[in-house]
């Protein structure tokens, strides 16, 4: 089970029953209970539980002779004291597993924000230097495409020009893997729906969008016209 930090803190950690009660099976009822809350103050704090047993006894609200004496006797038996305060090895092991866990998830946040930024201008230097996207014959400039909506993304570009809707999820899994110049295809639709081939029947032998994209259709090259 993942471990959970909200706001700072970790507020969740996996608690393996078989294995804490085979460990914990000579504690009192009383005694499991400040178990569990010194467990529960170790990982909230990711640090040692404080020397000062008095600190220690007021942070977890124990009160009567019986519970100072079950936390004094779950210490002795689970925690090992040192100059830095009372530790617990497994709980040392769950929080250095957080941490790396942590630090990794950052790492590939960061990673990504960077590959997104990097495609992003990729994307936009490609087009300021191709001839521009068209429909019917006229530009479609950014502020264009805004104002459509979702036409910013290639896939989406894709799929308004087609002309057989069906199957979209997967076109979409195909175009974001295979990831064509949207140019090139755009000119490839522009030619091939006005082909013979794909008017036959009411456009019964237009390919599915995920067919034509796995195919790579946008590489077809039109009919040549023959003169007699």
């Amino acid at each position: 089970m993942p471990l959970i930090r909200q706001g700072g803190q970790m507020h969740y950690y996996p608690h393996n029953i078989a294995d804490y009660r085979k460990d914990t099976s000579h504690l009192t009822l009383l005694e499991h209970g400040c178990y569990r809350q010194l467990i529960d103050q170790y990982y909230l704090n990711e640090e040692p539980l404080p020397l000062d047993e008095t600190k220690l006894f007021r942070l977890l609200s124990a009160r009567s002779n019986d519970e100072k004496q079950a936390i004094q006797n779950v210490l002795n038996d689970f925690f090992i004291k040192t100059e830095n305060g009372y530790v617990h090895s497994r709980c040392d092991i769950e929080i250095e597993f957080y941490r790396d866990r942590i630090e990794q998830a950052s790492k590939a946040g960061k990673a990504s924000a960077v590959q997104r930024k990097s495609n992003s201008r990729s994307t936009d230097v490609q087009r300021s230097f191709n001839q521009p996207i068209t429909n019917n014959q006229q530009p479609i400039t950014n502020n264009q495409l805004n104002t459509i909506g979702h036409l910013v993304d290639d896939f989406d570009i894709f799929w308004q020009h087609y002309p057989k809707k069906t199957g979209k999820e997967a076109a979409r899994k195909s175009f974001n893997k295979i990831r064509p110049n949207i140019e090139v295809v755009l000119e490839a639709l522009n030619w091939q729906k006005k082909s013979e081939q794909w008017f036959k029947n009411g456009g019964q032998y237009v390919p599915n969008p995920a067919t034509w994209i796995n195919q790579h259709r946008w590489e077809d090259q039109p009919p040549e016209q023959i003169t007699f």
